[in-house]
């Protein structure tokens, strides 16, 4: 039984998902139309243009990438819809003369949509917005759940809603992937209460919760600051041998280490270990920068060392931070030593860490000193 997740309304279509009053092969399926049917009825059958001579380059080079595998019904109208103009006519009644002349099944719409989804095609939405409401094509929550998370993308979120309300008119239950692409669709769109909302319903319905709708409800609450929240869900996932994709974890750990929580950024680097998920030299970075934060220099320096004893190339944001840990200790000979060592080992500092070393050095008015010792480590180096 279908379980509403909205608040109680009438329930409309979008005029978008609706196409013309007599051309619905069944009309029980639709509620009211826009358009009265005597308007309708006076509006001359649409009629097939010939692809010829007129059609731009861009055109006859997408029809020419056609498969030659693909049916000739399916060509047919493929070959109109990229050379449709709207100004001469309604997409909707080039789609139902096809249903009407061509007869096509679910496969054959499932064809089309995925060649205009390949040629990236501004029509892809309207063409599968009639084909949700086209017996012929058998719309499932599947396809329904499709048709969300496109418009959820392109951040349409009233559009969304209609076609979430028009598939639960066809009797059609939300499962587990429409609700994630719901709870993640209301959580990018700043709408936090109504994902949190959808995720209680989840598991009030006694769904299975599998990673990745843990994982949009963990990105949920770490959009909206609730960091713990998110972490809490995080051992929840664990307990039951669950474990988040590796964007989630390093979205938790971003987050400890943007308002400089080391102890939390401790701990979820730890759960990327448990995880399975080999530390890179970006992940070390975000545990060094909540130490740094902190002002927790010493065990700065202990991730950093870690990281090059596990055989981990630093990467400039590694050194960036170790060098402005240095600074704010002015311990120049160890950042200069530090450097000695990573050229050793073929690593060479990039923009940030260079930048945050040129200004130490403009503070200290020794610019020349010091690029005569680092010429005179070079070439002792060179010679060793």
């Amino acid at each position: 039984m279908a379980i509403s997740i909205f608040p109680s309304k009438t329930l409309i279509y979008a005029p978008s998902l609706q196409p013309p009053h007599h051309l619905r092969r069944n009309p029980r399926r639709i509620s009211c139309s826009t358009t009265p049917p005597s308007a309708v009825e006076e509006r001359p059958r649409f009629r097939w243009s010939e692809i010829g001579p007129n059609a731009t380059e861009d055109q006859k080079r997408a029809i020419s990438q056609l498969s030659a595998k693909m049916t000739k019904r399916c060509k047919a109208v493929v070959k109109q819809i990229v050379c449709f103009d709207s100004e001469n006519g309604d997409l909707r009644w080039l789609l139902a003369e096809w249903v009407r002349i061509m007869k096509p099944r679910r496969a054959d719409w499932l064809v089309v949509i995925k060649d205009l989804a390949r040629m990236d095609h501004p029509l892809l939405m309207e063409v599968m917005e009639f084909a949700l409401v086209e017996d012929s094509f058998e719309a499932n929550v599947r396809d329904y759940t499709k048709i969300i998370d496109r418009y959820a993308k392109l951040n349409r979120i009233q559009d969304a809603e209609n076609a979430l309300r028009s598939m639960n008119k066809q009797g059609l239950a939300c499962d587990q992937v429409t609700f994630t692409v719901l709870i993640q669709m209301y959580s990018k769109a700043g709408n936090f209460g109504r994902a949190e909302e959808i995720f209680e319903d989840l598991k009030l319905l006694g769904l299975p919760l599998d990673k990745r709708v843990y994982g949009s409800m963990i990105m949920a609450y770490i959009r909206v600051g609730m960091v713990e929240r998110g972490e809490v869900l995080l051992r929840e996932m664990e307990e039951q041998e669950i474990y988040a994709g590796s964007e989630v974890y390093k979205a938790l750990l971003r987050a400890y280490s943007n308002v400089g929580e080391s102890s939390g950024a401790q701990r979820v680097f730890d759960a990327i270990q448990c995880a399975g998920i080999a530390p890179d030299a970006r992940i070390c970075a975000l545990l060094m920068n909540a130490y740094a934060a902190a002002g927790q220099n010493d065990n700065v320096r202990c991730v950093l060392e870690n990281l090059r004893n596990a055989g981990i190339k630093p990467n400039d944001k590694c050194l960036a931070i170790m060098l402005a840990a240095y600074e704010k200790e002015n311990k120049l000979n160890m950042a200069l030593n530090l450097l000695m060592d990573l050229e050793k080992d073929g690593v060479i500092i990039g923009q940030e860490a260079s930048g945050i070393l040129a200004g130490w050095f403009r503070k200290l008015g020794v610019v020349e000193e010091v690029e005569l010792v680092l010429r005179e480590y070079a070439t002792k180096d060179a010679f060793s």
